[in-house]
C-alpha cells in the first residue's frame, strides 16, 4: 500500500468528497495511474478557491482508493479529466503549520510549501499517521458497565 498526498484547492476537495472522486495534476492521468486500490490518499489545499481564492494551508480530506483504474468523465466540450474513486473518512481540516516539525517529508522546514508544488507525490507511513490522528478522532474506547 502506498500513501499520496493531493495538491488540491478545498473548493475542488469539496466537490470530490461530495461525488466519491479524486482527480490530480489537472485532469491528467499519470499519478492516478500509479494508484492502487486501498492506497490513502491525504488532500491538502493552499488555497481555499482555485486559483486565487484566499491562502489555506490545511489538510482537508482523507480517503482510500476504491477502485482499480483511472476513468474519464465528460465536465465539459473537450474536457475529459481522469479521475479515481475514493472512499472518504469522516474527518476535520487540520492547518499544516503544526504539523511541519513532525513531518518527514518535509525535509527543508524552512521551505515547507515546495513539495507542493509536485500536486500528487508519496509520503511514508508515519507521516501519513501524523496526519491522519491530527484529522480523524480515535475511536472510542469500548466501557463496560458492571451492573
Amino acid at each position: 500500500m502506498t500513501n499520496w498526498i493531493n495538491t488540491v484547492s478545498r473548493d475542488h476537495v469539496e466537490r470530490g468528497v461530495r461525488g466519491r472522486f479524486t482527480q490530480a495534476n489537472h485532469g491528467k492521468p499519470h499519478m492516478l495511474r500509479k494508484m492502487a486500490r486501498g492506497d490513502w490518499l491525504i488532500f491538502y489545499s493552499p488555497r481555499t478557491v482555485y486559483p486565487d481564492g484566499p491562502p489555506l494551508q490545511a489538510f482537508t480530506a482523507i480517503g482510500q482508493v476504491a477502485d482499480d483504474e483511472p476513468y474519464q468523465v465528460e465536465m465539459a466540450e473537450g474536457f475529459t479529466p481522469w479521475r479515481r474513486n475514493v472512499d472518504f473518512l469522516v474527518c476535520s481540516e487540520v492547518p499544516i503549520r503544526p504539523l511541519i516539525e513532525h513531518l518527514d517529508f518535509i525535509e527543508d522546514k524552512s521551505r515547507w510549501g515546495y513539495k507542493f508544488r509536485f500536486g500528487v507525490f508519496r509520503i511514508d507511513d508515519h507521516d501519513l499517521e501524523v496526519i491522519r490522528s491530527a484529522m480523524v478522532a480515535p475511536l472510542p474506547k469500548e466501557t463496560t458497565v458492571k451492573g
